[in-house]
């Protein structure tokens, strides 16, 4: 998997490419921690990602548990084959998606 973060003011836009999953997961946690702390908005960009596993799955609900007292995440660019995934998986309830 592939990561590119981009930092402006209080924004952070991270790309993901290839496959999110057991593997790759802990990649996308360690640029996450990387966000900085006065970050109101955090955009992830999946227009290149194939896959997700629970694993993914799971960074995004903790990704956004802590930008829920501090700002917002956006999930952007989601794939038909993702969004049936996050839709299989109640997440399109809880996640916000543009």
């Amino acid at each position: 998997m592939e990561i590119n973060k981009t930092f402006k003011d209080k924004s952070c836009k991270i790309e993901l490419s290839g496959r999110l999953d057991t593997i790759t997961s802990p990649q996308l946690e360690e640029a996450l921690n990387e966000v900085p702390a006065d970050a109101e908005e955090l955009i992830l960009d999946l227009k290149e990602l194939d896959y997700v596993s629970s694993a993914g799955l799971r960074v995004f609900l903790n990704a956004q548990k802590q930008m829920a007292d501090k700002g917002k995440m956006i999930l952007r660019n989601v794939n038909d084959e993702i969004m049936e995934v996050l839709d299989m998986t109640g997440f399109t309830q809880i996640l916000t998606i543009e």
